[in-house]
């Protein structure tokens, strides 16, 4: 998107992101710079799952679909279902290639005369290449909107109230629906949109010109919002099971194997890929899937992306993304990966980097972790 939070700034590295508020280290995160951490992680995930936690979202990118074959194209090149979305609703798909593999992922909105694909900084340009590519006599103009907008996140159980006392009047919204909103915040803007993305946690998105994210930061953090970094984020996203494209869904992926089930729609007619897609479903399964997984932490055994899991002394799958939190029972790594259907049963051992583990169900039911310990490393 355009210039983020951070951007606003005159200097990036060791200036105050909001009036009053901690220093915080910067860093790349899935194409964009941005705020790796304001404190410590640990604390930052807590208040994303007790309470309210505000953190940058530029490296999200926005395409604009407008013309009269919009709907019917874009229903042909992806997964889901475009056709049949109503204005002010969105979906997750995946892009694929003609054989069936993953080239994206990405939301799709409708406003009711355009519609609008979110996606990662770090993927726009193949997006944009490949639309391009399949438009050839279609009524469709496809326009990178990405230096017009810019977005916050908002996560937490308080994260609604939060927003309504910063002077956001957000209505009860449904799982990826999105709502322009008169704002009565400081910021200055005249309205925005607040999306509900499909966090089960909570979790909002501001989209606002970026002249305003400043200020809107500021209210936020004024009315009971913690600064968060993406360091803190990797850790709420593999704890919830959320694959990320270019770590855990990769171009050689196929889409049952990603367990991603919320991205695909089989009763939407023809699009690139399907034929593979349904090949898949009408031999009912693919031989491996993604899976999590739960181990005891061990100092100088650290299990990480690219690790190899083993049943017996059978080589079954490999890590993609893996984080350690230190919990009441002690340090625990939780995991993600591709395991052999056969062997990604719940609750069945395998071994890790020597290390022995469990297959669990995602996302992971933390509960009744204390707020107060929690701590995170990347892996």
């Amino acid at each position: 998107m355009g210039p983020t939070a951070l951007q606003n700034q005159t200097e990036i590295q060791g200036k105050n992101l909001g009036a009053g508020f901690a220093q915080f280290m910067a860093g790349e995160y899935r194409g964009a710079l941005t705020a790796s951490r304001f404190s410590d992680p640990g604390a930052e995930w807590a208040k994303l799952r007790s309470g309210c936690g505000v953190y940058d979202l530029g490296y999200r990118a926005q395409i604009s679909l407008t013309g009269a074959d919009r709907t019917r194209w874009l229903n042909g090149m992806v997964t889901n279902n475009i056709r049949d979305l109503a204005p002010g609703r969105g979906v997750y798909a995946f892009l694929l290639n003609p054989q069936g593999h993953i080239l994206g992922d990405l939301y799709a909105y409708s406003s009711g005369d355009s519609i609008t694909v979110d996606t990662d900084v770090s993927q726009i340009e193949k997006v944009l290449a490949t639309f391009d590519h399949y438009i050839i006599m279609d009524d469709v103009e496809v326009k990178n909107v990405s230096e017009e907008w810019t977005a916050l996140g908002v996560t937490g159980p308080k994260a609604r109230t939060v927003l309504q006392n910063a002077g956001l009047a957000v209505p009860d919204l449904q799982p990826l629906e999105l709502h322009t909103v008169a704002c009565d915040c400081d910021c200055g803007c005249l309205n925005c949109t607040i999306v509900r993305t499909d966090d089960p946690i909570g979790t909002y998105e501001i989209w606002i010109e970026p002249a305003h994210v400043t200020a809107l930061w500021d209210a936020l953090l004024k009315n009971g919002a913690t600064p968060v970094g993406f360091e803190a984020l990797e850790l709420h996203r593999i704890a919830s099971g959320i694959p990320l494209y270019g770590v855990d869904i990769r171009e050689r992926d196929l889409p049952q194997e990603t367990e991603q089930s919320r991205a695909l729609n089989f009763n939407k007619g023809c699009y690139v890929g399907q034929e593979i897609v349904e090949r898949i479903r009408s031999r009912g399964a693919v031989h491996r899937k993604f899976s999590g997984f739960l181990a005891e932490d061990a100092a100088g055994n650290e299990i990480v992306p690219g690790a190899k899991i083993v049943v017996g002394e059978k080589e079954v799958g490999e890590i993609t993304s893996a984080a350690t939190i230190s919990l009441e029972s002690g340090n625990k790594t939780i995991a993600l990966g591709y395991i052999r259907r056969e062997a990604g049963v719940p609750g069945r051992e395998v071994t890790i980097a020597n290390r022995k583990a469990g297959v669990v169900q995602l996302p992971l039911d933390l509960s009744a972790v204390s707020q107060h310990e929690l701590q995170r490393h990347s892996a």
